[in-house]
């Protein structure tokens, strides 16, 4: 039998000249049987023609309209989108700056850090962003990991955004998008709970108007319980109201009146105005409560409830991320409060955060991307390097770290925006509110941004994947309360690294024990023999352990042996050099060893330590072997 040419097209390969090397009169049970090779393209004639060849590329018309989307939409932009875009615009800045001011506190940062992380970064990725559904600012998860990382102190809090960008920009370039693949769902799920259950916790100093301390989950309860005596009533009864209203306008958002069709003018009016009133919860939740504490204060009664105090009016200073850090010296007693730091301390106090909080982010913001592609393809690449340069701009403003958020970006995509230009108007109002709203921040309840923050982080616990995970694979359950448990123990950047580590020694032990199908068959003749057929490639882990499967079978049947190689598309100088021993072993056994479908590339990886196996390529052939009694 031969192979036939099925005329099916692979679209990886459109464009590129391949060859495929099928040997001849042979019998391929599937079309992955065949070696597609690229051919190799011309060595350049000296360096001026490779860099010629690369500023080619760079300045390409597709290269750039990838690099720079807005390229793309900005041509096509229509009047119709202008007020879908300023509506989404205006409902992202209303979340963003109430939320800014919160996570700036999950950091342990001054509150207008928060707001310094909204507006550039925006602004950037309207020109280089490839998704219209990400808002670039703040999150809960980024704000938690800069405070675990960079200990509440502003300067370490810009250098990690700083770091982080440059090496996202890297990533990019360098096209290491495939490390996310790394963090598998069940470990995701695990860390994301993880966070927050943490965020709900850092919250209780301010819900209940008491003192923490710690940085990990056990450490923040241990200070909650010895400190509980001290808590705050009046604060405590504010910041559970403020729950139960966020709660319910929240459900208020997804209402609707009247048919899912034929809504009359009222019905729409009213629908339209539940989900405006809950999409802005955030921010008449600020307004009605720091209307509330000016009340307090001019009555007297400033003490009742702890407001977030003074916030600092207008635009940062655009100035370089801090290099180092001097010492801070208490003038009256002399002590050290602050220790002098080299650019290299404090690179290493950031440490693995370096790694991890790059790959969590890209994680959130295709989170965004992948649930609002509506089908369409989406770039991983791209997305790194725009969330990178977007933090390093933000770095010169001192920003806190960002990327894009699920939540914002549900909002977005409710609000009918239609192209990237939305980040323009929200980047506008956030100017605005630094601009000349900052002082009314000063009466905003501690409780009242405790309060948004916990109404948000209850809905990330991912207690719904369990029941599918169990019915799915239970094994899988492992890595993710392995990741889940390691989070709350340890920093985080440790504890997802936990995580990845479970998962990757899962996925070697399935590499070092591969499944082998053993059936003992026979040739039309009667002649009976044993196939055996490993499931996947043989690399050095597993080849011990499949040399003694195949050997006991060998030993325990006596029969002549097939190895089926179908499914073995790889295999490296370790297989080779075992392989080469079991020939030798079934030689002075004097029992026949076959090798059937046995790949080209990997015959010549075996053949270059043993020319005496025998590998046969049509099942009438290996018939006619196992008959011939001279074999």
């Amino acid at each position: 039998m031969t192979a036939k040419d099925t005329g099916h097209v692979n679209s990886a390969f459109n464009g590129a000249d391949v060859s495929v090397d099928i040997p001849t009169n042979t019998l391929y049970h599937t079309s992955r049987d065949c070696i597609v090779q690229q051919e190799e393209e011309p060595v350049m004639s000296g360096w001026k023609d490779c860099c010629r060849s690369t500023w080619a590329n760079i300045f390409r018309r597709k290269t750039l309209e990838k690099r720079f989307p807005i390229l793309v939409w900005l041509p096509q932009y229509k009047k119709d989108y202008i007020f879908g875009d300023i509506v989404a615009g205006i409902s992202v800045a209303l979340t963003v700056i109430p939320q800014a001011l919160a996570y700036a506190g999950i950091a342990g940062l001054d509150l207008q850090y928060g707001l310094y992380a909204c507006f550039l970064g925006c602004f950037i990725y309207i020109f280089i962003g490839s998704s219209k559904d990400v808002p670039i600012g703040p999150t809960a998860i980024s704000a938690l990991l800069s405070f675990q990382i960079a200990g509440g102190s502003w300067q370490m809090a810009t250098l990690l955004t700083f770091l982080t960008g440059l090496i996202e920009i890297l990533m990019g370039i360098f096209r290491l998008g495939f490390l996310i693949d790394f963090v598998s769902g069940p470990v995701g799920a695990g860390f994301t709970s993880a966070v927050s259950l943490i965020i709900f916790s850092s919250q209780m100093k301010d819900l209940l108007g008491i003192r923490t301390s710690g940085n990990t989950f056990l450490q923040v309860w241990i200070s909650i319980i010895n400190d509980i005596q001290n808590i705050s009533w009046p604060d405590f009864g504010l910041g559970i109201t403020c729950i139960v209203v966020l709660l319910s306008l929240r459900a208020l958002a997804s209402c609707s009146v009247g048919p899912k069709q034929g809504k009359s003018t009222c019905q729409q009016l009213l629908t339209g105005i539940f989900w405006t009133v809950g999409t802005a919860r955030n921010a008449l939740l600020v307004c009605a409560t720091a209307a509330l504490g000016y009340w307090l204060s001019i009555s007297g009664n400033e003490q009742l409830v702890r407001t977030v105090g003074f916030v600092p009016k207008g635009l940062p200073q655009f100035q370089s991320p801090p290099f180092h850090m001097d010492a801070v010296v208490n003038e009256t007693t002399g002590e050290v409060l602050q220790e002098a730091q080299t650019f290299w301390d404090m690179v290493g106090t950031l440490g693995s955060g370096l790694i991890v909080v790059p790959m969590i982010a890209l994680l959130e913001t295709m989170a965004v991307v992948q649930a609002f592609a509506d089908g369409k393809p989406t770039d991983a690449t791209q997305e790194l390097i725009a969330s990178g340069i977007c933090n390093v701009a933000n770095s010169f403003v001192q920003g806190l770290r960002s990327n894009g958020g699920v939540a914002r970006g549900a909002i977005l995509n409710a609000s009918g925006v239609r192209t990237q230009l939305s980040n323009l108007y929200t980047s506008v109002i956030v100017i605005i509110a630094l601009l000349y709203l900052t002082p009314c921040f000063y009466y905003i309840p501690k409780a009242a941004l405790a309060a948004i923050i916990i109404a948000a982080v209850l809905f990330m616990v991912q207690y719904r994947v369990i029941k599918p995970m169990w019915h799915s694979k239970k094994t899988d359950l492992i890595p993710g309360l392995g990741a889940f448990f390691a989070c709350l123990v340890m920093p985080l950047q440790l504890g997802i690294l936990v995580g990845i580590g479970i998962n990757v020694i899962f996925i070697l032990y399935q590499a070092a024990r591969p499944k082998l199908r053993i059936e003992t068959l026979s040739t039309p003749n009667g002649q009976r023999y044993l196939m055996l057929t490993p499931d996947r490639c043989l690399i050095f882990p597993s080849m011990e352990f499949v040399r003694k499967v195949i050997n006991k079978q060998g030993v325990k049947s006596t029969l002549p042996v097939v190895i089926d190689c179908t499914h073995i598309y790889g295999a490296d100088f370790t297989a080779a050099k075992v392989i080469s021993t079991m020939v030798m072993d079934f030689a002075q056994r004097q029992q026949p060893l076959f090798f059937y479908n046995l790949q080209p590339r990997v015959a010549q990886v075996f053949e270059g330590l043993n020319k005496d196996l025998v590998a046969i390529y049509d099942i009438s052939q290996l018939h006619a072997k196992l008959g011939d009694k001279t074999t």
